[in-house]
């Protein structure tokens, strides 16, 4: 069975990660849920872990464990790394090379392929700093995707709307075939 790593950022559209998770794991695969701070205050751990069937990853040191190697051991379980939704954030501190996170420590660590897919506010997306990281990170390797054009939850019209969920799936799929 395939081991897919999704990295859970915090925006709003994390949301749409849930259905993500939940066709992957009904598609057959074993799917690791890493979420960060921000991304729990929209959706909850137990969201995930309920479709993944796997406890979910929140934070860099688990008080009941002296020592802890989490972060290694995904990035060496994980044949593919995908990163939805990917905020501006998360993709200047992967651009920079930042690691102060479970996410980023272990996307840092990671070996397979990373599928990042942008989705934030029309102006962030399109900052010359937020496009700079981005086209860092295709040199350096990273799938980045095309967010989508459409209504924004802050009420604009644009881009940087996540791809439709269903889309990020056939895209994955097709990637590890």
């Amino acid at each position: 069975m395939k081991t897919i790593v999704i990295g859970v950022s915090g925006g709003i559209a994390c949301y749409k990660a849930v259905e993500i998770v939940n066709q992957l794991k009904k598609d057959g695969y074993n799917v690791e849920v890493i979420m960060t701070k921000s991304a729990q205050e929209f959706v909850t751990p137990l969201t995930f872990k309920t479709m993944s069937h796997n406890p979910v990853v929140t934070d860099m040191f688990d008080p009941v464990r002296e020592w802890d190697s989490k972060h290694i051991d995904l990035a060496k379980a994980a044949d593919l790394f995908v990163i939805v939704p990917a905020t501006a954030n998360i993709i200047g501190k992967i651009a920079s090379g930042i690691a102060d996170d479970m996410l980023t420590t272990t996307v840092m660590a990671a070996r397979s392929p990373v599928l990042i897919f942008p989705a934030m506010n029309t102006f962030m997306y399109e900052n010359p700093i937020v496009q700079d990281n981005i086209e860092k990170l295709k040199k350096l390797g990273y799938n980045v995707y095309e967010t989508a054009e459409g209504d924004l939850a802050c009420g604009d019209f644009g881009k940087g709307k996540l791809l439709p969920w269903e889309e990020i799936v056939k895209i994955i799929e097709e990637f590890k075939r």
